[in-house]
């Protein structure tokens, strides 16, 4: 599969996503991680190896985006949010969610300006339901000063 055609897969997701009004956090997290393991999978090898890592990028991506997705609530992606706007580089934010009882630590690990935007990568490891989990992320201002993921 071609960057194109990911590429559009991505869009159709969102615009899935943006017109399905009830789309759970599990399922926006399951079409962006699978669509940005489908991305990354497609950078791997050539032909039908190539194909391989594709579709077992998506599904893992699908699988981790699900899974966190899952996770946090509201208040917790305020905390990420929060984390973004006030950390430093390289040190952590930790919180434990009174209401499901996961645990997470968010850590800045680059800031920097991309197309006029301050953008910030990021990692959350949470533990959920006592498994260890870690994803990673890139997270740009949008036109209101809020941190998306981009």
């Amino acid at each position: 599969m071609h960057r194109w055609a990911m590429a559009g897969l991505l869009a159709v997701s969102v615009a899935f996503l943006a017109g399905c009004q009830t789309a759970s956090k599990q399922q926006t997290g399951a079409v962006i991680g699978g669509a940005a393991g489908g991305v990354i999978g497609s950078q791997i090898g050539g032909g039908r190896g190539r194909t391989a890592a594709i579709i077992a990028g998506t599904l893992a991506g699908a699988a981790i985006g699900g899974s966190v997705g899952r996770s946090m609530d509201d208040v917790d992606r305020m905390r990420v949010s929060r984390t973004l706007e006030t950390t430093p580089d390289h040190q952590a934010s930790t919180w434990r969610n009174p209401n499901t009882g996961h645990e997470y630590r968010a850590t800045p690990t680059r800031t920097y300006r991309s197309a006029g935007k301050d953008c910030r990568e990021y990692q959350v490891q949470a533990t959920i339901e006592g498994r260890p989990e870690t994803i990673t992320g890139t997270a740009c201002r949008d036109e209101s000063g809020r941190w998306v993921d981009a």
